[in-house]
């Protein structure tokens, strides 16, 4: 089973940065499709984010050239690097983990992931 581990969110200016990092713990997932949503308060969960195996890469329109998906299979780790923030980015952010490869868009679709992080919340506030 694989285990999933949010880090890294916290409380930032607009305009600021932050970096979160999901580790897996029981399986390596080099071989998975990676992802992290988020869900604000009272709202639905979004799509932030996505990375095959293979390493292509795909982001949802609201976080378009401020948001960048990698990986580290050495680690076992999964990364969002989140720049010039804005409050409409708070949230609680969630990695997801799948052992399918996806197309025509399925990887925006969180009930194709069946591995799950328990949250790390990103405020952005002034």
């Amino acid at each position: 089973q694989v285990q999933l581990v949010e880090s890294g969110g916290g409380l930032v200016q607009p305009g600021e940065s932050l970096r979160l990092s999901c580790a897996a713990s029981g399986r390596t997932f080099s071989r998975y499709t990676l992802a992290w949503f988020r869900q604000a308060l009272g709202s639905e969960r979004k799509f932030v984010a996505a990375i095959r195996s293979g390493g292509d890469t795909f982001y949802g329109d609201s976080v378009e050239d401020r948001f960048t998906i990698s990986r580290d299979a050495a680690e076992n780790t999964m990364y969002l690097q989140m720049n010039s923030l804005k409050p409409e980015d708070t949230a609680v952010y969630y990695c997801a983990a799948s052992n399918r490869e996806y197309y025509n868009s399925l990887y925006r679709y969180e009930n194709n992931y069946a591995y799950w992080g328990q949250g790390t919340q990103v405020t952005v506030s002034s």
